[in-house]
């Protein structure tokens, strides 16, 4: 069994607390930030197509697109406020 992946990505992590914790941290907290921008631009586009599907649906008076079209405005919704709300918080666990 061979298991030296797991050791030295142990080891790696231990090197770079022992050297410099603190360009660990700063490394840390501007991927999150990278990270609640990318998620809250993704919630956002999910948010835009589901409102051309929803006009879209009311123009051709279809309800299939309609119904899907307020899902994906919802869908969108939530994940933006994951990206707002959630992801900040990954900040305060170290």
């Amino acid at each position: 069994m061979r298991s030296t992946g797991i050791f030295s990505g142990a080891f790696f992590l231990w090197a770079l607390y022992q050297a410099d914790f603190g360009n660990f941290m700063a490394f840390f907290s501007s991927s999150i930030q990278i990270l609640q921008t990318l998620v809250t631009a993704i919630g956002a586009g999910l948010g835009v197509w589901g409102v051309v599907n929803l006009l879209e649906g009311y123009g051709n008076d279809n309800p299939g697109a309609k119904s899907q079209g307020i899902k994906q405005l919802m869908a969108g919704g939530g994940v933006i406020l994951i990206g707002t709300q959630l992801i900040p918080q990954l900040a305060t666990l170290f």
